[in-house]
């Protein structure tokens, strides 16, 4: 591999280094909320924190088995969704990480569930639980005295209604129908009635799915109904919500994305047939069913106004800092004069089987009506045109093995193996062409030698030498250049896959599968490092120091290396440290395929080289 060749090869990676770490700008103006309050440290050790003296609203829990529905009498919206977890429901397909033990740990008395009393349909207090749960949408914080470290405005909370004329954003709406499947809200006032009905479907109960029926009487200005503010997912170590739509068209229906707003409110006037706010592996669809909803909008919150739950984590050093995770939110339009609209609510996780489920049970062929909530998953990226067909392609696979294993990390190991066989062929092409390369290399410095006061001549001769050789030095960047976009499927593959996400595979080491792994951690983060120390980066960068070390070893020439070979080697150790640094906060999903693909290199390479030795040894014996 010569030197313009290494070059490109790390153009190619500084490429991928970027798309790991770009998001969004976050600068657009917020919406009106309540004045943020600062997050600061505070003791780890407390008893059931009680609800607030001040606090001036009700709150009344659904609960099915897989999540807490905590409705607030503050705009008759909801104000939590927490999931249960796969240690509290066995069937939920949610597992607990890091980042929930974190909180357990360092803030317990936010880690409660729901976060404040609220009342059964019997009207008594329901009992408070102490983790087993994700909190999707929970954007307030408390202190340990139970008072509040930040209230979140209920114009984040989910299925409010906001917009023009006397708003019942913030006023408290009467509860006149609270069962064990339902509740309903209503509210008069500006001209207006409003009633909201929310019920679990009896009939077809889906998972993580809320019926809501909205009856508007009288007139008053155009109302919106918002999304929620689901709480921030670090998905590959990077936060990477999504807004999608899905719209009708000739063809068929269709999903775009929607920009997340930078200076200001995004506002579409087209009708839509859901909207999607995702936070990466966890997402809320507001489907207007059968009735599409005509138009939406789109709003940044600003971090301090909706602290996310990861701010507890390491307050003192603040490890996650407020201002880096802003919220979005989406807000359905809804008519302008009196009308009765129903909606389905789906909060939950974005896994591709559950909601091929949902889609499955809401279907209706009849009417030519598909949810196709599957398409509100989405692979992000400046190469989400490459990484999207082989992020599928390569969970296709996994998936197979998976079936086989029982093991995410075995299906990931498996997959390594199955496209180091399928690239057998090309990558032994280019060993054999790398170790004709050393065979050339002193032919190639004699010409160099011999035409040195003329670059031109000697460039030339040696351009002839590789054509009569029957060699080209590109090949040996070709099989890392082929690997390219399985290396970013996979990354992205690790960002969109639900089973992936705290899927195990060295319990106390590799926790999470899409997730760095962690040996060991320590107090004050150091720079890019953090508090963390991971193996498997290291091992990685082992095993590719180990690779270059192997190919230098096939070099049959005695004599010294040129300037050129030097340059060469020293850039090889270079892309060693290189991968290790730039992988060293990549999933361990990621790190765990790259090292076993580089592993699998070096035993092809070695069994190579001993093969072309025995070959030689064996002329040598006839001669």
């Amino acid at each position: 591999m010569d030197k313009r060749s290494l070059l490109f090869l790390a153009a190619m990676i500084a490429a991928s280094f970027l798309v790991h770490f770009w998001f969004a700008d976050k600068t657009p103006t917020p919406p009106q909320a309540i004045a943020p309050q600062k997050i600061s440290p505070w003791i780890t050790s407390v008893e059931v924190p009680p609800t607030p003296a001040s606090l001036d609203e009700t709150f009344y829990l659904l609960e099915t088995p897989y999540q807490q529905l905590v409705f607030s009498s503050r705009g008759g919206s909801l104000a939590e969704i927490n999931l249960a977890l796969k240690k509290t429901n066995k069937t939920s397909p949610v597992r607990e990480i890091d980042i929930d033990r974190e909180i357990l740990e360092q803030s317990p008395q936010n880690a409660f569930f729901p976060l404040y009393s609220a009342l059964g349909p019997d009207n008594s207090p329901v009992e408070r639980k102490q983790g087993g749960y994700y909190p999707l949408l929970r954007r307030s914080l408390i202190a340990p005295d139970g008072t509040f470290l930040h209230r979140a405005s209920p114009s984040s909370y989910a299925l409010n209604l906001v917009g023009e004329g006397e708003v019942p954003t913030q006023a408290i709406w009467k509860v006149t129908q609270f069962s064990s499947n339902s509740i309903q809200f209503q509210w008069q006032g500006g001209g207006r009635k409003i009633t909201k009905t929310f019920s679990l479907s009896e009939e077809r109960p889906g998972p993580y799915c809320l019926n809501l029926e909205i009856s508007v009487e009288g007139e008053g200005g155009r109302l919106w109904l918002t999304s929620g503010v689901p709480d921030v997912e670090l998905v590959g170590g990077s936060y990477t919500p999504s807004l999608r739509y899905q719209i009708a068209t000739r063809s068929g229906n269709e999903v775009a994305d929607i920009g997340l707003p930078k200076k200001g409110p995004i506002l579409a006037t087209e009708a839509v047939n859901w909207l999607s706010n995702s936070n990466g592996y966890f997402g809320l669809i507001v489907d207007g069913k059968m009735n599409k909803t005509p138009g939406y909008e789109a709003l940044f919150w600003e971090g301090a106004e909706l602290p996310t739950r990861l701010s507890l984590i390491d307050a003192v050093h603040d490890r996650y800092p407020v201002a880096s995770y802003p919220g979005y939110e989406l807000l359905a339009a809804l008519p302008s004069s009196s009308f009765t609209m129903s909606y389905r609510f789906f909060a939950g996780p974005y896994d591709n089987a559950l909601l091929k489920e949902v889609d499955a049970l809401y279907a209706n062929p009849v009417a030519g009506y598909n949810p196709d909530y599957q398409e509100a998953q989405s692979i992000q990226g400046w190469f989400s045109f490459i990484s999207q067909p082989f992020a599928q392609f390569l969970f296709l696979l996994m998936q197979l093995f998976y079936v086989v294993t029982h093991s995410w990390a075995a299906a990931i190991i498996l997959l390594t193996i199955a496209l180091r066989a399928m690239m057998y062929p090309l990558n032994a092409w280019s060993i054999r062409s790398s170790m004709k390369m050393q065979e050339i290399a002193p032919q190639i410095r004699a010409l160099q030698e011999r035409y040195k006061k003329d670059p031109r001549k000697a460039q030339l001769e040696v351009v002839n030498l590789y054509r009569q050789a029957k060699v080209n030095p590109f090949t040996g960047c070709l099989p890392m250049l082929l690997q390219m976009p399985f290396l970013i499927g996979m990354f992205y593959l690790l960002k969109s896959s639900f089973p992936l996400r705290g899927a195990p595979f060295v319990p106390g080491w590799i926790d999470d599968l899409a997730a760095p792994d962690v040996l060991f951690s320590w107090g004050p983060p150091l720079w890019w490092i953090g508090n963390e120390f991971h193996l498997l980066p290291l091992l990685m960068g082992a095993a590719m120091f180990l690779q270059q070390r192997l190919t230098a070893s096939l070099k049959k020439s005695t004599e010294p290396l040129s300037e050129t070979e030097k340059q060469q080697k020293m850039m090889a150790n270079m892309m060693s440290i290189l991968f290790t640094a730039m992988f060293y906060n990549f999933p361990s999903g990621l790190n765990l395929y790259f090292m076993f693909s580089t592993l699998l290199g070096i035993l092809q390479q070695w069994w190579m080289g001993l093969s072309a030795k025995k070959a030689i040894k064996g002329s040598k014996i006839l001669d």
